[in-house]
């Protein structure tokens, strides 16, 4: 047996086991690719701990950066309380619509907010509005910005706050000091960022599974 192949049946076993799917989360999958979307929702497994670190924050604000067909909004919002929002920024407005589409059949659609346009210009939008500070903030879009979405989380969070950034192994190639691809040098100026930071205390881990050889990054603003 292959190496991703020995990933995959892990992944399925933890997933069925620890993370499984209802019609609503299958049916954004489905809906995703059918519609040609690419394959990079969040795994199953990824998904329930977003969850968690918001169950676990007691989040009432979440921001998402990076909606696609809205499956990890769907498995942050449900840990929201009634009262609770979240706003999630989506560049392309036909993702947008068939998130909304999945949010509402999710019965989400009533505390989420789907913005779409340029999420750096979505975010200052955000912090002119004075919104509420975030409690916790996923970054999921273009990697090449994750510098400046990190910047842009910090200004729209509070203390206590979590930051996760994820796909930050980008299959091993984060290590390439020397690698000129814009999503390996935003990542890497995204990761330099954070463990600089005065104000985050962070960490991050490698992962491997359906999603291939990756991982995420986790911040909590400290100050």
């Amino acid at each position: 047996m292959s190496d991703s192949a020995l990933w995959n049946d892990v992944d399925d076993y933890l997933s069925g086991l620890l993370a499984p799917e209802d019609e609503a989360l299958t049916a954004a999958l489905r809906d995703a690719e059918a519609a040609g979307l690419p394959p990079i929702s969040v795994s199953a497994g990824a998904g329930k701990l977003l969850r968690l670190l918001a169950e676990t924050q007691g989040a009432r604000n979440i921001l998402e950066i990076g909606t696609l067909a809205g499956y990890s909004t769907i498995w942050m919002a449900r840990a929201l309380p009634a009262d609770g929002r979240l706003v999630t920024l989506e560049y392309e407005e036909r993702h947008a619509e068939i998130a909304r589409r999945n949010l509402a059949r999710a019965g989400l659609d009533g505390v989420v907010e789907v913005r779409v346009g340029p999420a750096l210009e979505s975010l200052p939008k955000l912090a002119d509005e004075g919104h509420e500070p975030f409690d916790l903030v996923f970054v999921d879009a273009d990697k090449g910005n994750n510098p400046r979405y990190v910047e842009w989380a910090l200004r729209l969070t509070r203390p206590g706050s979590l930051i996760v950034v994820d796909n930050v192994v980008r299959g091993g190639r984060v290590a390439d000091a020397g690698s000129d691809a814009p999503d390996v040098r935003g990542t890497r100026e995204a990761l330099e960022l954070i463990a600089g930071h005065p104000r985050l205390s962070a960490t991050a881990l490698q992962t491997v599974g359906t999603k291939g050889h990756d991982g995420f990054a986790l911040a909590r603003v400290v100050s």
